[in-house]
């Protein structure tokens, strides 16, 4: 027999939507908080795996969204395969599966509230990680470095993201600290790390692409001077700095997203 859902049961929470929020706001922000809704459920434990989501017309009531919303939240967890839709019968709630040693699922970081949690969690460790990097770097992990940051500046000036070239600054940080574990974790992590690989950031500021990418760059560079001096106290204020700065600009491109609780 398939599992029903209670009758009392609702996908709904503190962050709840009604109708009259809808006004001015961007459907993908609708989006992404019933997502974040329906997976908090999930992962609290309050939506239990084989148990049956509400209908479409029960959820557009209880969230005050459109059906058009729901679809397409649905569909965002059926690819982080969090749920799964049974064609004639609903939509379940799938069993946690277990995610690979060697690098933190990409479905586990569904929304983008996992992002900035992401880079809250990135601020104290690649602070730490940038002072044990100046104290321990070689004279290689210094060529690597500079290598990777002249990549940076020749991507940009050639149209490019830069992301493989942010992605490995940061990844050769972790190798630099000359501790296995530091590593260990930045390959868990993969390319969870950069927040833009997620969203379009810069469209949100004021500057041209390259203006942001540079500004980035710089922010690098002052880590990179730091950890050359052996400086850590300077090393792990100027990571800092750049990761704060970072999180702010992903707030700020969040709110003008539509994500007005952040």
């Amino acid at each position: 027999m398939e599992p029903t859902p209670s009758p009392n049961r609702n996908v709904s929470g503190p962050g709840r939507a009604d109708a009259s929020s809808q006004t001015g706001r961007h459907s993908r922000s609708l989006v992404e908080d019933v997502v974040t809704q329906v997976t908090r459920q999930i992962t609290s434990g309050a939506l239990v795996p084989g148990e049956k989501l509400p209908t479409e017309q029960r959820m557009m009531q209880t969230l005050g969204v459109s059906r058009t919303v729901i679809r397409e939240a649905i569909s965002r967890l059926q690819a982080a395969e969090l749920v799964e839709t049974r064609h004639g019968i609903g939509t379940f709630v799938r069993a946690a599966k277990q995610i690979p040693s060697e690098q933190l699922a990409e479905s586990s970081i569904v929304t983008m509230y996992d992002v900035l949690d992401m880079l809250e969690f990135r601020i104290s460790l690649e602070t730490q990680a940038a002072g044990l990097a100046a104290m321990k770097r070689t004279e290689e992990d210094l060529a690597v470095f500079a290598d990777i940051l002249a990549a940076f500046v020749a991507r940009v000036r050639e149209g490019g993201n830069a992301i493989q070239e942010d992605l490995d600054f940061h990844f050769h940080l972790g190798k630099s600290t000359g501790n296995r574990y530091f590593e260990e974790v930045y390959r868990f992590i993969g390319q969870n790390t950069i927040p833009r690989t997620r969203l379009k950031i810069a469209q949100y500021t004021a500057d041209t692409q390259e203006t942001y990418l540079m500004r980035n760059h710089l922010e690098h560079q002052a880590v990179f001077d730091a950890i050359a001096r052996q400086d850590a106290e300077s090393a792990q204020a100027a990571m800092r700095i750049h990761l704060v700065n970072s999180r702010e600009r992903l707030r700020r491109a969040l709110e003008l997203e539509g994500h007005t609780s952040l």
